[in-house]
């Protein structure tokens, strides 16, 4: 996007040529020191035995004699127009008849004088370009203080790129899926627009609103847009391009952008990154590597938020993905008065989303933007543009005229489970190994609650470490999962590992991922959701916010009794689960091996094919009991001694 070429901050071709001129004066005038102060008349080297030559040849006129070098000219050489060539050599530390035949030849000679002029050279070597730095330093910054120059070429000047009359070339229209965040911000165009019908009323328009939201939810696309509805200046700048090394400087680009901004109000600034500058200063001492140019920069801020007076036509926005660190001083009501939850979008929201990106794109009759919507549940508006990017690349590599739903299924497949690695072949006890795990997470997949459609099962490797996956995607939105759901949820990770204990006897280390997402999962029904019957409704695990403060250990200071309590839950919820998967698959062994033998032949099963086996999947009589209450009801064969589940965990404990 082009900046206003009207701006102050365009940099003027004389300031650029002057300091141009500056640091060329600088250069040469390093060169000429280092030509005066260094620069040593040539000399020849020579061995010492032939130094001794010369001398009892007649040949030397002078010598200056040092403990570790001589230095000396020959006869021959003095008698033109030209200073005599200077030879050197170092002396034998034993030979006392030098001086004695010295004075036997009739040679000139002295000892080297002290080297005050050198010494003093090096001082200035090393003094005057320090001096000049510090000279150019001094003078980068009045120029700073005094707002000339370019801010490019000027230290402390704010960095912020500046969109005269909000040409963003973003406005509402161009953003989707986010639309109670609209209707809040909508109400900031009007003040912009219409500030006077707000005043009369006595009415006081906010001075900052924080956008929070995950990232690629589109915050800054929205900023853009509310300077391109208003049609108001816009200045935009990162959090990041506040700090520098040197302390002050933030402070001093925070104080030019405010300053700028009243210049030309009504306008916006924009600041992107926000948790880069305003960081939290609760429990940051000198001690624990805080950083005074960030502290000072956030201060500035502060007080330039109080500075200016309300209904002066200077809004400040500012976007973040991670408000828990902010500081509480920007939050308080009179700085950033509004936050407005910029969050992924639903259904609908997805399905604009699509709409917006599918705009440039060229689509068969068979794409159906409803459901890939549906089919891409928990994307936000950047992986929704990337999907759609990623569709039509995948079209044109196949040299089709149009992008077709195939290749939106595979883009899907592509972003969620990684690309595929045809390089990694199996050898045929992996693959069928795989192709069992598969198959036993799909089988119970299919019969848990929430879980979802059983899409696709696979064993050709994708992504980093996947040998084979089974594609679940969920029907509908879901914003809360219910107890019987997360039950559901680690019976069907523990499918796979139960497919290999039944048909094999033994497991692999393919089944490592599945077991840590599932203790992860249970360890969060005890400890975080208070689900647990044993130890009731108690939060053990810390908040967020409280590790900010210094705590480390992720759960609270709990007893041992209890924090063994916690252990023994987590197991009974693991071992539960996993019988509940083999009791599935047993019951269920023919499916599993026909579908299996299947997979292994055809490597792929998806469509009606795959729901033509999993049609014919028997539910266990306890599995609804399990799932509600995490209780078993008794096999007929344990005489009705034994109650496996939440209720049994002491058997299950070595």
């Amino acid at each position: 996007m082009a900046e206003d070429p009207n701006s102050n901050q365009s940099p003027k071709l004389s300031d650029i040529r002057r300091f141009g001129r500056s640091i060329i004066f600088l250069l040469v005038w390093l060169l000429l020191l280092n030509f005066l102060f260094f620069q040593s008349p040539q000399t020849t080297r020579v061995p010492y035995s032939e130094f001794l030559s010369q001398i009892e040849a007649g040949r030397v006129q002078k010598a200056t004699v040092g403990g570790d070098r001589i230095e000396y000219t020959l006869r021959e050489d003095s008698q033109g127009d030209r200073p005599p060539k200077t030879y050197e050599t170092f002396p034998v530390a034993s030979d006392g008849n030098l001086v004695r035949l010295l004075r036997e030849h009739g040679v000139e000679f002295s000892a080297p004088r002290s080297h005050e002029g050198g010494t003093i050279a090096i001082i200035l070597s090393w003094a005057l370009p320090l001096l000049l730095l510090f000279a150019f330093w001094g003078w980068a910054m009045s120029r700073s203080r005094g707002g000339g120059g370019p801010a490019a070429l000027t230290i402390g000047k704010s960095k912020a790129r500046i969109y005269s009359e909000g040409s963003t070339g973003v406005c509402f229209d161009d953003v989707a899926g986010v639309d109670e965040a609209k209707v809040e911000l909508e109400e900031i165009v009007d003040f912009l627009k219409h500030a006077a019908k707000y005043t009369r009323l006595g009415a006081k328009i906010p001075k900052g609103v924080l956008l929070v939201g995950p990232p690629g939810t589109g915050k800054t696309l929205l900023a853009r847009a509310i300077a391109g509805e208003a049609g108001v200046p816009f200045f935009s700048i990162s959090g990041s391009e506040f700090i520098e090394l040197f302390v002050g400087i933030g402070a001093s680009r925070v104080r030019d952008l405010f300053e700028q901004a009243k210049a030309q109000a009504p306008c916006l600034v924009f600041i992107d990154e926000l948790d880069a500058l305003g960081k939290s200063r609760m429990g940051a001492g000198p001690m624990l590597g805080t950083n005074d140019e960030r502290e000072q920069t956030l201060n500035q801020l502060l007080a330039e938020l109080d500075g200016f007076e309300p209904n002066t036509g200077v809004i400040l926005l500012a976007a973040t993905n991670r408000p828990e660190v902010l500081d509480p001083a920007l939050l308080r009501p009179g700085r950033f008065d509004r936050q407005v939850v910029v969050d992924r979008p639903d259904k609908s929201g997805r399905e604009a989303i699509l709409k917006v990106h599918a705009k440039l794109v060229k689509l068969d009759d068979d794409v159906d933007l409803d459901k890939i919507a549906a089919r891409t549940p928990g994307f936000a508006g950047a992986d929704l543009a990337n999907l759609v990017n990623e569709a039509a690349l995948l079209a044109a590599r196949k040299n089709r005229v149009a992008v077709m739903m195939a290749d939106f299924n595979e883009a899907i497949e592509r972003i969620i489970t990684g690309l595929e690695k045809k390089s990694r072949i199996l050898n045929e006890l992996e693959k069928k190994t795989v192709a069992y795990h598969e198959v036993g997470h799909a089988i119970v997949a299919a019969l848990m609650p929430g879980c979802g459609t059983v899409e696709k099962i696979s064993v050709v490797p994708r992504g980093v470490g996947a040998l084979g996956y089974t594609l679940q995607l969920p029907e509908e939105d879901r914003f809360l999962m219910v107890e019987d759901e997360i039950r559901g949820r680690i019976v069907t990770l523990l499918g796979g590992r139960s497919a290999e204990e039944l048909i094999f006897g033994k497991v692999s280390t393919g089944a490592s991922d599945d077991i840590q997402k599932a203790t992860d999962l249970a360890e969060r029904f005890v400890t975080l959701y208070g689900m647990s019957d044993r130890l009731g409704p108690i939060a053990f695990e810390k908040r967020q916010q409280q590790f900010l403060e210094g705590f480390a250990n992720p759960r609270r200071a709990v007893s041992a009794k209890v924090s063994e309590e916690i252990d023994r839950e987590v197991r009974a919820i693991v071992e539960g689960a996993h019988h509940m998967a083999s009791a599935i698959l047993e019951l269920n062994r023919s499916v599993l091996e026909e579908t299996a033998t299947l997979l292994l032949e055809k490597e792929i099963l998806e469509g009606e094919t795959l729901r033509s086996h999993l049609a014919k999947i028997s539910r266990p009589t306890e599995l609804e009991t399990w799932l509600n209450t995490g209780q078993e009801i008794p096999s007929p064969n344990d005489d009705g001694a034994t109650v496996r589940g939440d209720r049994s965990v002491d058997i299950f404990l070595s």
